[in-house]
């Protein structure tokens, strides 16, 4: 071989050589072709057809060039495909015209600064240029890191893009997703608790992807690169939802997922097993979680949306598959519908219960009175403004639930309370049965504490309460709340525990688990509204021995609460309640708000990391043997003090007899325990 051949060669190694450090060593924000891709992980590119069902007739191209063995035309001509495919229709957009306008939100996100549950943090850069995606958020929140991770933000992007046409949205998308995809590889494929690889991460960033991959199919700015990462990712996170999906919400989350990439993703191998699985695992899910009288069993007002969400999201799904569910799937979305239109309170927000949120409901009560044609839950959800009224109400009573839901009419101004006398629930559950919230002159008065957050800073001082009796207007004896109750209703509460006339509303159930109690106690609460009137709370203690007792009622932050003896009133501009305790027994009565030590105590949340003080007004005293503490709850559009009376006239194991004095009424009561036949409501003025 001559010197000048043998020079010719050594420098083509040398090229070659350097080629290769090139292309491994590009920068992963420069991966933008499909040979990009290839060059830096064939190993992806390579696994993504592993997946996929190349006999597909439509597929004949990508087949070829996978035959022979050229993996960068196998892509092209796979992203090629999907360009021509007509899949996924309501998800896909026109390209919008390029301006250069800009919304604020979705700029705020674009410097990395993302809101997650009322919470704003910045994700650090790291050294490789990558965002932290093990970032929890200025309180060190898990939370706050596994939602960023959802994806959610993306939508806002992506939204911002084709109503501006700005290409920077567009870009930032592109950038955005080749960084999450790549540094979350590998895929571990095993149950997971960090920040990326868990069941609601995993399934929310699939119907985001969904979306964004659709939306932008027609689109130059996302490239070819990020398109096939986003493919080859698809079938880890189907995976992930296929065998290791939770139950109650979860399941509907991940199961729904599982669903969206099936259906929408025919291409991959596995996409009729996985709608198969999913629309098994979904139905039984169903049954098994939602009682028949349309409550999820979780008994939290949030998470029984988020179950309805992805019900109606997985029948939507398997509508667009052609695939066909059973009736009772349709039957049950409408009776979960129907639960949050009854139990709406005035102003339209839902009731805040174990681990929920006082949202708002009434465009989703709106939406679905229009979608099963119910105007009656129009006529509720809008005070009376739309639909017509209904033929019952206005009180309703959900025995699977066991939940007691009293109003004085429909209208904005009318009286609501929720009394709680069910399970304790399937997820998410509060330590608080028996507990009462009250609601009038479209204002909150009497308040459940809310959830607080579940981790970082803010649940590290506040969860404990949160879940605790000590948040919930309940009795705690001799200083304890009440431990676990049975998770599950196995039948339903009957007449014998719940009356609901004209005229009143009756509801009685016990509770006797206390947490590290000596000997034994039991707590009954009845609870009589008289409708348009007043309640009577009459709080039955059955114990073997003397009793320190703590009642506790909870107001909301806006209610300024003074004391007069044994009688507080809660006062609002609109209006008061007072709330009297009547019984002989006399007690101390203080008012306690934002207390920090010796224990939390005043607090109120009503979402998620959102928190303030509330006045808590505790009545403590001693009781020597059985004993029953007798309550008025009077509304009022001002101060009636001395102007409610109640004189107990008898009281025995069955019942308590009382004379109450409103305004210039007399009634006289018999309110029973645990028997609602015994109620007697008299009118005597």
């Amino acid at each position: 071989m001559s010197r000048y051949v043998l020079r010719i060669c050594l420098s083509l190694i040398v090229f070659v050589f350097q080629v290769g450090i090139s292309t491994a060593q590009k920068d992963w924000k420069d991966l933008v072709t499909v040979e990009d891709l290839y060059q830096a992980h064939p190993e992806t590119v390579e696994g993504l057809f592993a997946h996929l069902d190349l006999e597909l007739p439509n597929l004949a191209n990508v087949k070829q060039a996978r035959e022979r063995g050229n993996w960068v035309a196998a892509g092209e001509e796979l992203l090629e495909y999907y360009q021509s495919t007509d899949q996924a229709e309501s998800f896909r957009k026109p390209v919008p015209m390029v301006t250069e306008k800009t919304i604020a939100e979705a700029d705020t996100i674009l410097k990395n600064i993302f809101t997650i549950q009322n919470v704003k943090g910045e994700v650090p850069i790291l050294p490789d240029g990558h965002r932290d995606w093990y970032y929890k958020g200025p309180n060190n929140d898990r939370e706050w890191a596994w939602l960023s991770n959802r994806h959610s933000q993306l939508m806002v992007v992506m939204n911002a893009y084709f109503e501006t046409g700005n290409p920077k949205y567009a870009e930032y998308l592109d950038l955005f997703l080749r960084d999450f995809i790549l540094k979350s590889m590998p895929y571990p494929a095993e149950k997971g608790s960090e920040s990326i690889w868990r069941g609601l991460e995993v399934a929310a960033r699939a119907k985001v992807w969904t979306r964004v991959f659709y939306g932008m199919l027609q689109n130059e700015y996302l490239s070819p690169a990020t398109r096939l990462l986003m493919l080859s990712s698809l079938p880890d996170h189907a995976h992930y939802s296929r065998n290791f999906h939770g139950g109650n919400n979860w399941l509907t989350m991940e199961i729904s997922a599982l669903a969206t990439i099936a259906a929408y993703f025919p291409e991959f191998r596995e996409s009729d097993a996985w709608l198969d699985y999913a629309i098994a695992a979904m139905t039984e899910s169903m049954r098994d979680q939602v009682y028949p009288d349309g409550v999820q069993t979780e008994l939290a007002s949030h998470y029984h949306n988020v179950s309805l969400h992805n019900f109606e999201l997985f029948q939507t799904i398997c509508e667009e598959a052609d695939r066909t569910l059973p009736s009772f799937y349709t039957q049950t979305i409408e009776s979960m519908y129907g639960y949050i239109a009854r139990a709406v309170r005035p102003d339209g927000h839902r009731i805040l219960n174990n681990d929920g949120d006082r949202g708002s409901d009434r465009s989703l009560i709106l939406e679905g009175a229009e979608k099963f044609n119910k105007p009656e839950w129009a006529f509720i959800a809008s005070n009376g403004r739309e639909g017509s009224r209904p033929t019952d109400g206005p009180s309703y009573f959900f025995p699977w639930a066991g939940q007691l839901i009293s109003r004085s009419g429909f209208d904005s101004l009318a009286h609501w309370s929720f009394f709680d006398m069910g399970p304790w629930g399937s997820g998410h559950q509060h330590n608080d049965k028996l507990h009462l919230s009250v609601a009038a002159f479209g204002k909150d008065f009497l308040v459940d504490a809310g959830r607080f957050a579940y981790t970082g800073a803010v649940a590290e001082k506040f969860r404990p309460y949160a879940r605790s009796s000590r948040g919930h207007n309940v009795l705690l004896i001799d200083g304890n709340g009440q431990a676990a109750g049975p998770t599950h209703a196995t039948e339903a509460l009957g007449e014998k525990f719940v009356q609901v006339t004209e005229a009143y509303d009756f509801a009685s159930q016990s509770f006797d688990r206390f947490e590290d109690l000596d000997g034994a106690a039991s707590h009954i609460r009845s609870l009589l509204y008289v409708r348009g009137r007043f309640w009577i709370v009459a709080d039955r203690v059955l114990t073997d021995q003397p009793r320190e007792i703590q009642a506790l009622w909870h107001w909301h932050p806006d209610v300024e609460a003074a004391v007069n003896e044994q009688q507080v009133t809660g006062m609002l501009p609109e209006g008061v309640l007072s709330l009297s305790l009547v019984s002989p027994a006399v007690f101390d009565v203080s008012v306690i708000q934002g207390q920090e030590a010796p224990e939390i105590q005043g607090w109120y949340s009503p979402e998620y990391n959102l928190y303030e003080p509330n006045a808590a007004t505790l009545f403590e005293g001693r009781l020597e043997q059985d004993q029953t503490l007798v309550w008025l709850l009077a509304p009022g559009e001002s101060d009636l003090v001395g102007e409610h009376q109640v004189k107990i006239l008898s009281e025995n194991d069955q019942h308590i007899e009382l004379e109450v004095q409103f305004a210039e009424e007399i009634w006289h009561l018999v309110i029973p325990f645990l028997d609602s036949s015994h109620v007697k409501l008299t009118k005597i003025k």
